[in-house]
């Protein structure tokens, strides 16, 4: 910090100035591709979609890809490839709220579910990811339609502190250096928690498999499926109607749910459809057919209102029983026919409920969602074990980082 300081002063002792992003920075949106023009070939371009960001070894860094394009299909469908260096992230759907940053380590191409932004002369491009890296990308969206979404025109107007380069560099070297020991460390212990949730996973599995006494039915058998009705983010307040988002579903909640993370406005209550104690909520769209589907045990007291992307499942099972099943490869499998993809992915109540079920009298239900608990909190619960150790070191990175980019603003 020393070092830092000394150059503040000799390069910005005045503060520094804040400038519209669209001064520093191109911002740009990717091209949709036919599947047909997509291939492995490696000596052409790289084609990046949302799903990358989360291969393990894309972490601040994009450099696998599923898909690549030749340099002719860029021409012919006038689609101008990112230069190296370039910053993305998705910018519709449910992935804004995982907040994924990347940069590109070559020249590439991304889907139109992506925004890139790319620096010019002014900003040391690295500087700029740490900048945005602080940014949460949900402060982007706007509130408009049932997805959130973001826009160029707000990206571009975002205020970026721009002290002089050296300063810029010298904050670029101090926080690679403490990347690195940080993502090492992250890697250790995401490595021993990835080989918990593969266990997590073969247990859960095995749970659910048909068992003597067991009877086979038809989840659709077991219940109702109604989907939610739809509000926005211009909806949202900090007291009101406890409410469940589809996007929540990803980033927040995991197999229960006792209170809710957001609140609508109560003039609408009308237009509105509730889950009640016990039910289980569905989500029904998504950035990809694996995470469709998913729910959540609504075990609190009051009733919430549900986002018209989930559905609703109200039954009399043990509601516990039902979300870990909805958490199994099989029913994954089995349900993946029956969604539609596109920019978003989606599935009907009607697919949902055609999944197979194995379902034992309610004592061995509640034997089975207790032990699935015991496990989950070991793997999953924030407040314990590997995750929580992740999540103190993420947090205590993100301070130092905040610290190093905090900068006294240039009076006018």
């Amino acid at each position: 910090m020393n070092r830092i300081n000394e150059l503040i002063q000799q390069y910005c002792p005045d503060g520094v100035e804040y400038v519209p992003l669209s001064m520093i920075a191109e911002v740009r949106s990717g091209w949709g591709f036919p599947n047909k023009e997509q291939g492995i070939k490696d000596d052409e371009l790289p084609f990046y979609k949302v799903s990358d960001m989360n291969h393990p070894q894309n972490t601040m860094f994009m450099s696998i890809a599923d898909n690549y394009i030749s340099t002719n299909t860029a021409k012919r469908l006038k689609c101008k490839p990112a230069p190296k260096e370039t910053i993305i992230f998705p910018k519709i759907g449910a992935a804004i709220g995982t907040n994924k940053k990347r940069i590109l380590l070559q020249r590439a191409c991304y889907d139109n579910n992506i925004m890139g932004i790319i620096a010019n002369d002014l900003i040391d491009p690295r500087f700029l990811y740490y900048l945005f890296s602080c940014k949460d990308l949900i402060s982007f969206s706007n509130g408009e339609g049932a997805v959130p979404s973001i826009r160029k025109s707000t990206v571009e107007n975002w205020e970026v502190p721009l002290p002089a380069l050296p300063v810029q560099r010298e904050i670029v070297r101090i926080l690679d250096e403490f990347s690195l020991l940080s993502a090492e460390l992250a890697a250790e212990l995401a490595a021993e928690l990835a080989a918990r949730k593969k266990q997590y996973q073969h247990y859960c599995d095995e749970l659910f498999k048909l068992k003597e006494g067991w009877k086979e039915c038809h989840l659709a058998d077991l219940g109702t499926l109604t989907r939610g009705k739809r509000f926005v983010k211009a909806d949202a307040v900090e007291k009101g109607i406890p409410c469940i988002h589809y996007g929540e579903l990803y980033t927040h909640y995991g197999v229960k749910a006792y209170e809710v993370k957001s609140h609508i406005r109560e003039d609408i209550p009308k237009k509105l459809r509730y889950a009640k104690k016990n039910d289980v909520i569905i989500v029904g769209a998504g950035e990809n057919d694996w995470d469709i589907g998913v729910g959540v045990a609504w075990l609190g007291e009051e009733e919430v209102a549900v986002h018209d992307a989930c559905y609703t499942f109200h039954h009399n099972q043990n509601p516990l029983f039902i979300s870990y099943y909805l958490r199994t490869t099989d029913y994954h499998q089995q349900i993946k026919k029956y969604v539609a993809t596109g920019k978003i992915c989606a599935i009907s109540a009607e697919g949902i409920g055609k999944s197979i079920i194995y379902i034992p009298n309610l004592e061995e239900q509640e034997r089975i969602a207790n032990q699935l608990s015991y496990f989950d909190s070991l793997v999953n619960d924030i407040s314990e074990g590997i995750p929580a150790e992740i999540e103190a070191r993420q947090k205590q990175y993100e301070y130092y980082r905040d610290k190093l980019l905090s900068f006294d603003r240039k009076k006018a």
